[in-house]
């Protein structure tokens, strides 16, 4: 009996085909075999169904007779793709190819690519999901209808090769308003005081550092000293003062561990470690799931579990084997008594998946790193540590807060120590010793320095992939396998430019785009009505509405207002002068209009 599996890709097909039998075909489809056509909207609009029409592009067809040919050689045939709206639509449209009938093809999931998931899932196979495949092609009929219908209307009214999308214009208006913000942006001025003392008999090894906390008994917030002439009415009233502790503050606190990654959180440590764009986390994270070979008994694995998703579950197997590892490794004294588990963080999370993490908590970065390269390594290793540290015991530091008092006058001073390391025995560069001396209540210090610094306040930052793509899941927009394709097509199509330090910068033609939008099409580009349609798409997953009235319901209102803008809209109100920035010489706004 011979059965044919087919999967995405061509690396996942030689992980699955190494656990399974010979009676076992093993084939990648390359990704998407049919999509909506290049040429045409490829959507029945007129009829008011919105039905895609779908085609095998001619790059796909040579390798779609193969998968037809091994098909008719098959007794049965198995859809292995990833489980998610992606996955199940890749599925749906093989089915269709090969002439299965959905409610009775042989549907196989699994959340990572080992002999034991991928023997688990071989049996107990399930039919296609519909209510996942219209979620998917609601989404793309959306985005077609958007890009189709808007995208020319860029071309007449601004620039020809403009584009716009549904979520892509929503990141672009991000980065737009973050731009505005900091031309807008004044500094102002504040200073700080900081006070070195010793004490009066025996000398502290090194002065004791505490800066200016309060005065009159009120905190000081950040910007309470404004001038230099407060500054100096401070200090000549500190003049020959005497300083006395007056309060030791100490308190046990406990650091408990992240939760493991999930989509967003993952794209986002990779950034902040180690400069990942969003795309090349996913593109690692990708490598990593669908196998490695790290030779041995073992050769060709998966080393973590599936990277699309936004639920921080993990499986009984797993706990149970990164407790044991922890145990062995640490001893019981950093094993959490009883697993530890995390809330799901996002609303609406849409894939029943675990969270990312290694598919076996003994296979340690060190112990595979011959077998990565040096991108794979640290992608590995993020993920590891992560997910090892959540079945750690927390880690418990003393903080200190000593108050030091000169007339009306409270310095304050902090120290810190780690008592017991737990999980941050696995991070040791984030464990912070900061000592203070032995110091006793109503002692007297004597005040070797005071040093009065002056400071601005600085504008936001521009977006990194890392916050762009946490501004993007705070609003509710885009979803785990949205993130990173969103933040590559506003790089890849001119408005953004990404500056030295991997920051995103809009360029003029954004700012031109984004207030047209804002102007005369609202809801595209709004923040909650982008959310809402996020929440009707998950709706769809879980069977609650329809895709079509969802459709119909965005539509017409959308193409009505298209309609009415391109006769009221000329091309000059598009193209009005605007402000581009500021001159550095003269500090001068600098104008400008987009010609031709």
């Amino acid at each position: 009996m011979n059965t044919l599996v087919i999967v995405e890709s061509p690396t996942k097909a030689k992980t699955i085909g190494k656990f399974l039998g010979k009676n076992y075909t093993v084939e990648s489809s390359f990704g998407h075999v049919r999509d909506l056509p290049k040429s045409t909207m490829g959507i029945d609009i007129e009829g008011g169904t919105f039905e895609p029409t779908y085609t095998v592009s001619t790059d796909k067809s040579k390798h779609v007779k193969k998968l037809k040919d091994l098909a008719k050689k098959a007794d049965t045939i198995i859809f292995a793709t990833d489980e998610d709206r992606e996955g199940e639509a890749i599925s749906w449209h093989l089915a269709h190819i090969l002439k299965i009938k959905p409610e009775k093809a042989e549907r196989i999931v699994f959340h990572e690519i080992t002999k034991q998931a991928i023997e688990k899932a071989i049996q107990h196979p399930r039919h296609i999901d519909i209510q996942l495949v219209d979620a998917q092609q609601a989404r793309r009929v959306l985005d077609r209808i958007v890009g189709y219908e808007l995208s020319p209307f860029l071309w007449k009214k601004v620039a020809r090769g403009l584009s716009a999308g549904r979520v892509q214009s929503v990141a672009v208006r991000l980065t737009v308003e973050r731009e505005r913000e900091i031309r807008a942006f004044i500094p102002e001025e504040y200073w700080t005081l900081e006070g070195l003392f010793q004490n009066e008999q025996t000398s502290f090894p090194d002065p004791l550092s505490a800066k200016l906390h309060a005065i009159d008994g009120t905190s000081l917030k950040k910007l309470d000293i404004k001038e230099k002439q407060q500054m100096d009415t401070i200090l000549a009233d500190l003049k020959d003062a005497s300083y006395c502790i007056t309060n030791i503050e100490q308190k046990s606190t406990k650091r408990t561990p992240p939760p493991p990654f999930i989509t967003s959180s993952l794209q986002q440590a990779g950034n902040n470690v180690y400069g990942f764009s969003a795309k090349q986390t996913m593109r690692l994270a990708q490598q990593l799931y669908e196998g490695i070979n790290i030779g041995g008994t073992d050769g060709q694995v998966g080393l973590i579990t599936y990277m699309r998703t936004d639920s921080t579950n993990v499986s009984e197997k797993f706990l149970t084997e990164a407790r044991a590892f922890v145990l062995n490794t640490y001893g019981n004294m950093y094993t959490v008594s009883s697993p530890r588990v995390y809330a799901k963080k996002t609303k609406g999370a849409q894939e029943a998946h675990e969270a990312i993490r290694p598919t076996d908590p003994a296979r340690t970065p060190e112990s595979i790193k011959a077998y990565l390269d040096d991108h794979q390594y640290k992608a590995y290793s993020l993920i590891w540590k992560r997910a090892i540290a959540t079945q750690m015991a927390d880690a418990r530091l003393n903080k200190t807060a000593v108050d030091i008092t000169a007339k009306r006058y409270i310095f304050r001073a902090t120290g810190q120590t780690c008592t017991f390391t737990g999980w941050l025995a696995l991070y040791p560069d984030m464990i912070k010793h900061e000592m203070l001396p032995e110091l006793s209540h109503r002692q007297t210090l004597l005040c070797t320095a005071l040093k009065p610094e002056q400071h601005a306040t600085k504008p936001p930052a521009r977006y990194s992939d890392a916050t762009l793509v946490k501004a993007l899941e705070e609003r509710g927009i885009g979803r785990p396998s949205t993130y990173a394709p969103t933040i590559g097509t506003i790089e890849a199509r001119n408005y953004v430019e990404r500056l030295e330090d991997k920051r995103l910068k809009p360029t003029d033609i954004a700012m031109v785009v984004t207030d047209l939008l804002v102007n005369h099409f609202a809801d595209i580009i709004d923040y909650d009505f982008t959310a809402l349609m996020e929440q009707n798409l998950d709706d769809i997953a879980e069977g609650k509405k329809d895709w079509q009235p969802i459709i119909s319901t965005f539509y017409h209102p959308f193409h009505e207002n298209l309609l009415k803008k391109e006769t009221e809209l000329t091309r000059e109100d598009a193209l009005k002068i605007r402000e581009v920035g500021v001159d550095p010489k003269s500090g001068k706004p600098v104008f400008a209009r987009i010609g031709r």
